[in-house]
């Protein structure tokens, strides 16, 4: 692994720099939104610029970092470490594994669990939809669409402008929420649309 090329592309999706884990709740949140994702790397010892600034205990560190991931994460992850020495320090890497088993919930500091998803270099919370999304997408059964005018009149409107949130879906059909929710997971699943997550709000495009 070139430890010094992955710094310089900076924190994203599947990078996380850290330069000492200090509470237990704020690392489950990124190591579940790994999990969720596609994986990703946390880089204890690396400040948020990029510098590297070593570990004082690496095994404080695995500690701190496995006790996270197997009482603050549910289900349980399994980080796989590997220690770099560079310039005289370590840094030690925590690999989080894309998940078979989603979605995972992180123990917030509320006391209540939560499931996040990686945006960009933030973990943010979950919509109800992207939750049922990873619910659905383990058991793998594929999802047959039966297009009735509710699924045609949003793809037209998709075609037309573009894009659409849960509420324009709602007051395209005039229909409640859950409804919308569940047309929405379908479509998403079967890959006829595509979920899009920003920090300030979720919308959906035509795939």
């Amino acid at each position: 692994m070139n430890l010094k090329r992955l710094i310089l592309e900076g924190e994203g999706v599947s990078l996380d720099f850290k330069k000492t884990i200090t509470r237990y709740e704020k690392i489950a949140k990124t190591m579940v939104s790994f999990a969720n994702n596609k994986g990703g790397k946390l880089l204890v010892g690396v400040a948020d610029n990029g510098a590297i600034l070593g570990v004082k205990s690496e095994e404080e560190e695995k500690y701190m970092l496995t006790k996270a991931a197997h009482l603050y994460c549910r289900p349980a992850i399994e980080p796989v470490f590997e220690e770099i020495y560079i310039d005289q320090k370590v840094v030690l890497v925590a690999e989080i594994p894309p998940s078979d088993n989603k979605p995972h919930y992180a123990l917030a500091e509320d006391g209540k669990w939560w499931v996040y998803i990686r945006v960009k270099d933030k973990s943010v919370l979950a919509s109800k939809i992207v939750v049922d999304v990873l619910k659905r997408s383990n058991e793998d059964q594929g999802v047959l669409i039966e297009y009735s005018s509710k699924e045609k009149a949003l793809l037209e409107y998709l075609d037309e402008m573009g894009r659409i949130t849960v509420k324009q879906f709602c007051t395209l059909l005039n229909i409640g929420r859950r409804r919308a929710q569940r047309i929405l997971v379908d479509l998403v699943l079967s890959g006829v649309i595509l979920v899009h997550t920003t920090e300030k709000e979720e919308f959906y495009t035509a795939a």
